[in-house]
Formats: structure tokens, C-alpha cells, sequence
């Protein structure tokens, strides 16, 4: 099963994350099928925190690749960003 989650990069006590579509055994900082966005914790607008490419993400959920819980919760939040 393939699965679209999030990979750790950046410094110690800074970290920043990738999106990116992963084998479901891959394990947490594996090697990804292809890379959609990332994720800044530490940015200020849910905008500038997650930026990923939309299109690419339905694709591979109409494909098959199941989100994770994070990402839905990332997601949501973006599009509630882009109602107000």
C-alpha cells in the first residue's frame, strides 16, 4: 500500500518536514516514491506552513495512496485558511 506522510529533516530542536509519497514499510526518513511539499511548523500562516502541490496529492489518493492522520489534519487546515 502506498501512503502519502510526512519525513523529518532539519536541526535539532528546528525541525522541518517533507510530504511525500512512501511505501507504506518504508520507514520514517526512507527514500520516497516523489515528494509533494513541505511542512514548516515554525512558519506563521497555515499558507507559508504547508506548501504542497495540490494536484499532485489527488492524484495519488485517486491512485490509491492513503493520507495520513497528520496530513488530513494539515489539509483541513489549509482549506479552511482559503475560505476566510
Amino acid at each position: 500500500m502506498v501512503r502519502i506522510r510526512l519525513s523529518r529533516t532539519g536541526k535539532r530542536n528546528s525541525p522541518y518536514w517533507k510530504v511525500g509519497v512512501y511505501d507504506q514499510r518504508t520507514r520514517r526518513d526512507g527514500a520516497a516514491i516523489e515528494y509533494l511539499g513541505s511542512y514548516d511548523p515554525h512558519a506563521q500562516s497555515p499558507q507559508e506552513k504547508l506548501k504542497v502541490d495540490l494536484e499532485r496529492i489527488k492524484y495519488w489518493m485517486d491512485q490509491g495512496a492513503q493520507p495520513s492522520k497528520t496530513i488530513l489534519q494539515l489539509l483541513n487546515e489549509i482549506e479552511i485558511g482559503e475560505q476566510s
